[in-house]
């Protein structure tokens, strides 16, 4: 099984992690068969699975039912789960909803969105618990009620934001960052800068690692995937095949362009 210290030490040593969303056991056993390094049980769920039009609906319970689903696939990655909205809407709330995802649903590290000194003082808190936290920075889908869906850091203040939040999440004992449409020039920075993995996800290839939602890897998601994502079954014709491909394509640096 891959642990926490493996993707650090890989981060140090230059190799290109791969991180893929899943959502039940099928998804994960096939995705780490195929050298996925990290799983994500994502609130993306909310859109891909339950059909919604935002992660918002998504519940604390469907989060820890997918990351069981999940963890009884997996029999090697590191997996994540998110934390749902409103799920960390206090400090109380946040340590007893991150610690079900990892003791009911059995993950090994939680993620959660938001750069407010409420959220790193909530990171911070995880950490003393020696709970595993990913931070989340960018575009945010929880509020996406209020941000939008847009590229991130374009104008120097607020990519110089960016880079702050991303050293003060890491200082407050965060274990990885993950970028989601952040500007290039500035999701190189920061990954350049920091001591710990850094996934992007529409942010260029200068990340430590990459995430894409399973439905985009494999051209399935309904009204059509991002533009930063890649159709890798149309190439390979089977699921095991877009995985060993998708893998593939970022440990040599094909994905992204």
């Amino acid at each position: 099984m891959i642990r926490l210290k493996d993707l650090h030490e890989r981060k140090a040593s230059g190799e290109k992690l791969v991180c893929l969303t899943a959502y039940d056991a099928t998804q994960a056993h096939w995705a780490a068969e195929s050298g996925v390094d990290i799983l994500l049980v994502g609130d993306s769920l909310g859109m891909v699975v339950q059909g919604h039009d935002s992660t918002l609906p998504v519940t604390m319970d469907e989060m820890v039912y997918h990351t069981k689903l999940v963890q009884r696939g997996n029999g090697r990655a590191w997996c994540m789960a998110d934390m749902p909205f409103l799920s960390d809407a206090s400090l109380e709330d946040g340590v007893r909803n991150a610690g079900r995802l990892l003791k009911e649903g059995g993950a090994n590290m939680v993620k959660l969105e938001g750069r407010s000194d409420f959220h790193r003082q909530l990171v911070q808190t995880l950490s003393e618990r020696g709970m595993p936290v990913c931070a989340h920075l960018g575009l945010l889908p929880q509020s996406v009620q209020k941000q939008g869906y847009r590229m991130v850091g374009k104008a120097a203040s607020e990519a110089d934001q960016l880079l702050i939040d991303a050293r003060h999440f890491e200082a407050a004992g965060a274990d990885m960052l993950l970028l989601e449409c952040v500007a290039r020039p500035v999701a190189q920075r920061i990954a350049g800068t920091l001591s710990i993995p850094v996934i992007g996800i529409g942010c260029g290839p200068d990340t430590d690692a990459q995430v894409l939602v399973w439905h985009d890897v494999m051209g399935t998601t309904v009204g059509g995937a991002p533009s930063f994502s890649h159709d890798f079954l149309a190439e390979t014709g089977t699921v095991q095949g877009a995985l060993k491909a998708y893998v593939e394509a970022v440990k040599t640096g094909q994905f992204p362009k």
